[in-house]
């Protein structure tokens, strides 16, 4: 079956009409003439599985990555970057029932400062997309820079002097599962953490990563495809560093920061111009990315987190910066006197708002509202609740992820008078 896709659908994919039936065909563009060979049925959608591209759009451009169309990181590489921003735009405004403009990326390509690289018996790279078992072997990865190229040719020397067995999916077995690489962009420091099942390291392995700032060990002893474990041992510096404007931040294996370092830029720099006020309320604070920026702006910032762990690492931040922010652990649900903060500024996972929370807000009534989400779906449902009281200011996005359907968006609510 042979078909013309008409447009890209808002996970990237193109929509092909054939036989009074809709297929929707990965890596595809606009003008695509398609032929269609098999495909499976997701959440009412018939997804293709296998196809061809007869003749090509005018539209398309060439991907940086050799590894389009096979791996599943990027979905988008092939389309115009203004076309890509104007699909978030369109996904955006579609959930948020308004228009929303999305800010580019600084940098579409070498943004990344993390990627999490399987090492498999299917291969050493990233999942193919469309599979949980299998992975597609790559040398580097454009959309994180040179650096990769260098530790995984690091990697493939160690591997071949030493033989080490990689994990296999299915049975859970094999030594290595994962290597992370996390860079700093604007400090130029690297960190090498290799993610292995229970068992001996060879004490050899460090010296492969000379050239990198931290070297980590992790051991994961579950069975679950997760890229961290228990630190085992690290050999260099305990963390890296990354510079977000005039703020230095500590990056450590376990902890959470913003993967597009030119974009966080960005990202700080905005929410600090929509807060109102003095004192702040940073929820779902992590490692104080957005609490630490703003107290060096002269706000007074309390931040709440759940995670020991980044508490712990916001408060060697504010250190680190001589900053007076206070970060404590507690729960979203349970945080007090919502009204006393002139701004309270939410970043929080893609579940959106806990209800509890919601209600809170409601009811106790701050004044301002500083929304971050990379989920428009959640952020969307929580929204429709807070215009009981609220009205939006200001909505924007910002593309935190070139090449694929993610954005990031920031609201600013008002109380309504």
């Amino acid at each position: 079956m042979r078909g013309i896709v008409e447009k890209l659908d808002l996970d990237g994919m193109g929509i092909v009409k054939v036989e009074n039936r809709e297929f929707h065909v990965p890596f595809t563009a606009p003008g695509d003439e398609v032929e269609v060979k098999k495909w499976r049925r997701k959440k009412r959608r018939l997804i293709v599985t296998d196809f061809e591209v007869v003749e090509e759009s005018d539209i398309r451009v060439p991907p940086e990555c050799p590894y389009f169309g096979r791996c599943g990181g990027c979905a988008l590489q092939h389309i115009p970057y203004s076309e890509q921003l104007r699909l978030k735009s369109e996904k955006l405004s579609k959930y948020l029932d308004m228009e929303v403009e999305v800010l580019p990326s600084p940098r579409i390509y070498g943004h990344r400062n993390r990627i999490d690289v399987v090492l498999s018996t299917g291969g050493i790279g990233f999942r193919r997309r469309g599979t949980w078992w299998d992975a597609v072997d790559i040398e580097w990865c454009p959309v994180f820079g040179e650096s990769s190229k260098k530790v995984l040719k690091s990697l493939r020397e160690f591997m071949g002097d030493f033989k080490p067995s990689l994990y296999n999916i299915r049975e859970n077995s094999g030594f290595l599962r994962y290597i992370v690489i996390r860079e700093g962009k604007f400090m130029g420091e690297l960190m090498v953490n290799l993610v292995t099942s229970e068992g001996q390291l060879p004490e050899e392995f460090p010296d492969y990563f000379d050239y990198a700032t931290s070297i980590y060990w992790s051991v994961n002893r579950t069975k679950s495809d997760v890229s961290y474990g228990d630190i085992e041992r690290f050999w260099g510096s305990e963390f890296i560093r990354e510079r977000l404007d005039d703020v230095v931040y500590l990056i450590h294996p376990n902890s959470f920061f913003q993967t597009n370092s030119y974009g966080a830029v960005n990202l700080v720099k905005k929410v600090a111009e929509l807060v109102e006020g003095e004192r702040i309320l940073d929820l779902y604070s992590g490692v104080g990315t957005f609490g630490i920026y703003l107290a060096k702006r002269g706000f007074s910032v309390e931040g709440v987190e759940i995670n020991p762990f980044a508490v712990e690492m916001a408060r060697k931040n504010a250190d680190l910066n001589g900053v007076d922010a206070v970060f404590r652990v507690g729960e979203d649900r349970d945080v007090e006197n919502l009204a006393t903060y002139d701004t309270i500024v939410l970043d929080p996972p893609r579940a959106g708002l806990h209800p509890k929370l919601v209600r809170k807000i409601l009811k106790e009534q701050p004044k301002t509202v500083v929304y971050v989400s990379c989920n428009p779906a959640t952020l969307g449902g929580n929204l429709k609740k807070l215009l009981e009281k609220y009205e939006v200011e200001t909505a924007l996005g910002l593309d935190m992820f070139p090449h694929t359907l993610h954005v990031e968006a920031i609201l600013k609510l008002n109380l309504k008078v």
